[in-house]
Order: structure tokens, then sequence, then C-alpha cells
């Protein structure tokens, strides 16, 4: 009875040691909670949250993460892609896309942080190239959560290099803030 066990245990399908190592090293990405550190400002009762997403992230999210292999390849034909997701949060909690805030109509302040605010973003490479934003998302949330959010695209960025986020804030007028992502990006 025993040797029956093993001889059945023993004659199973093998694993393919690749795929293994790649499954093991997507589950401790996600042990980790998938983000870098968060890069925090606090000016003028606004909290400004930088917080950089790895790109194997959103692949896994879009392709269900069954095909471990395929989603490896994806990553690698967009390796020098980064994205970013900012927050901005009143203090006490108000919609911060109001008049008192922008200087301008709720439905122009909508259209601004949709469609323009795109150029009001770049980063810095550690190797010292200028990188302008090539698209923004922005994540309508209808006045369900008291901050908002955007998700950042940036393209050409050394899959090595750490990053410097440059927001020139145009929308509520604080200046340029600068959030320092000093991890080095994960290396799959």
């Amino acid at each position: 009875m025993l040797v029956t066990l093993f001889v059945v245990g023993c004659t199973g399908k093998k694993k393919d040691p690749k795929a293994e190592a790649l499954q093991y090293k997507y589950f401790n990405l996600q042990q980790v909670g998938w983000k870098s550190k968060t890069v925090a400002h606090f000016f003028n009762d606004i909290n400004y949250r930088a917080t950089e997403v790895p790109i194997q992230y959103y692949i896994l999210k879009a392709h269900d993460g069954q095909d471990l292999e395929r989603v490896d390849s994806i990553y690698k034909s967009m390796q020098n892609e980064r994205i970013v997701e900012i927050e901005f949060q009143h203090i006490d909690e108000k919609d911060l896309l109001q008049v008192e805030f922008t200087k301008q109509s709720y439905e122009e302040a909508v259209k601004y942080i949709s469609f323009q605010i795109a150029k009001d973003f770049g980063v810095v490479t550690s190797s010292g190239d200028t990188v302008g934003c090539a698209g923004v998302t922005f994540e309508r949330n209808f006045k369900v959560a008291p901050f908002k959010r955007l998700l950042l695209h940036f393209g050409n960025v050394p899959p090595e290099d750490t990053i410097q986020l440059i927001y020139q804030d145009y929308l509520f007028g604080n200046g340029t803030l600068k959030f320092n992502f000093q991890d080095q990006p994960i290396e799959l």
C-alpha cells in the first residue's frame, strides 16, 4: 500500500521551474503591497500623496494573473514605463474641485484635472533625464471618497533608475512640489 502511494505521487506532472520562480516573485511582490514608499507633502490644508506603482501590478490585473509567462513577456516590452499614483485631499475632507480651492468653476476644474493637468507633471531620473507626463487618468469617485486620485503615465524611464516627480501646482496654486522616490524599482 505504501509503495503504491509513492509510485502514484512520483508520477505526477512536473512543474516548470521557470514558471514556479516567476510565480514566487509575483507572490512576494503581492505580499509587500505592490507599492513603493509613499511620499507626502502638506501645504495650505491639502495633503499631496504620490506613490510609484509597479507596472506589473496593472499587467497582472489586466490579465487575471493566470499566464505568468505572458505577463512577464508584456512587462519586458513595457519595462521603461512608470506609473505614479497621486492623491490630493483636504484636511477637512472638503471637495478640492470647489471654486474656493481652484479659483475656477467646478466644471472647469473637472475638465482641467481630466484633460490638461498632464502638462503640470514630469519626472527627473537618477541618470539626469527629464521626462514629461505621457498621460493622466483621473479616477472619478463622484464625492464618495474624500480625495482626488490621478494615475500618471511616464515612458522612456530606464528600469534601473529612481525618479523624482515634479509637480507644478497650477490647479490649487501651491507652486512646485517635488516627490523623491529613492527606492529602487521592483525588479522581477
